[in-house]
């Protein structure tokens, strides 16, 4: 688990980059950081592994605060994955992601086994890749082999700086893909920074949504749309996505009160409205109407369900029925 704690940093001339930031990762999620450029993210990220220092404030991990870590030591148990890929040019496959199994002291057969096991996680062969060097691959390839070195030397927490954002939208996704099936079978606490919404919603656990360097919200992804915290979120995730959510939140909560009709037992008293119609107009005309339920129709007038008034008031208020 990685705790901030009333953490800040500012840089020359009294720049606040990070303001009072207070934070849990829980073990084994993956939590993105994310905001428009300037915000701190990348900042409060390289905090973790003390590329950058902190000014106040503390972060601990499992309870041990860094500050009296070994930076090499802390750097070795913590993977670290970069826009720019950054694989050594004139070192091998084997060699590059072998690099701080090699630093750590492990066996050949270790080492040399840890490779091939998680050339293969990522779709690589590993007698057809591994003695390549990374110019003779594709860039899609060079990140696959980005992301497996940060995860040989088995860190328990990763981090993964934009890793996506340099490749072409086909290759993006795949990774993305990848990345989430990853994550079900190695459960590792990932931090992911990312200046893309859809990315952000696709891969995380939780997002942290950041802004002149303080946060502005942390919630799961489903729930940061269905409930941005102020203006600002709701802008930044984009009005479309929010309605989006919005349409489909209601599209199942009406599918799931909706009874189906049986035929010739049609209730006479009850108003007949659209099953296209928004929950609250379905509640606004039966309560004008003092009747006990609703029919929707579908466009050809046919009737296609009813929905009755205590169960959908219940279902609005967010109160379970019987209470």
């Amino acid at each position: 688990m990685i705790t901030f704690n009333s953490v800040t940093k500012t840089f020359a001339e009294n720049m606040i980059a990070v303001n009072d930031v207070s934070l849990t990762i829980e073990k084994g999620k993956l939590v993105t950081l994310i905001g428009p450029s300037g915000c701190g993210k990348t900042t409060t990220m390289k905090m973790i592994n003390k590329l950058i220092p902190i000014t106040s404030g503390t972060i601990t991990i499992d309870g041990k605060d860094i500050s009296e870590e070994n930076d090499v030591e802390l750097r070795r148990n913590i993977g670290y994955v970069i826009q720019r890929i950054g694989l050594l040019p004139h070192m091998t496959i084997e060699e590059n992601v072998s690099l701080v199994p090699r630093l750590k002291g492990w066996k050949k057969e270790t080492y040399e086994k840890r490779v091939d096991e998680l050339l293969d996680l990522v779709g690589l062969e590993p007698n057809l890749y591994k003695k390549r060097y990374p110019l003779e691959l594709s860039g899609g390839q060079q990140q696959r082999v980005g992301v497996i070195r940060a995860l040989a030397g088995e860190p328990p927490i990763i981090l993964m700086d934009e890793p996506f954002s340099a490749l072409d939208p086909i290759s993006r996704e795949q990774l993305q893909d990848e990345l989430k099936s990853l994550q079900k079978s190695i459960q590792k606490t990932i931090v992911f920074v990312t200046h893309d919404m859809d990315e952000a919603l696709k891969v995380a656990d939780e997002i942290v949504v950041m802004k002149d360097g303080g946060i502005q919200q942390i919630a799961s992804p489903q729930s940061l749309i269905q409930h941005p915290a102020n203006d600002f979120v709701r802008s930044f995730i984009g009005e479309e996505r929010v309605n989006r959510a919005s349409r489909n939140k209601e599209e199942r909560l009406a599918s799931s009160i909706m009874k189906s009709l049986i035929q010739g037992n049609v209730p006479k008293d009850f108003p007949v409205l659209s099953q296209d119609s928004s929950l609250q107009e379905v509640a606004r005309v039966i309560l004008l109407n003092k009747s006990d339920g609703a029919i929707l129709c579908d466009q050809t007038g046919q009737p296609k369900g009813i929905i009755e008034k205590n169960q959908l008031l219940h279902e609005l208020a967010g109160i379970p029925e019987g209470v």
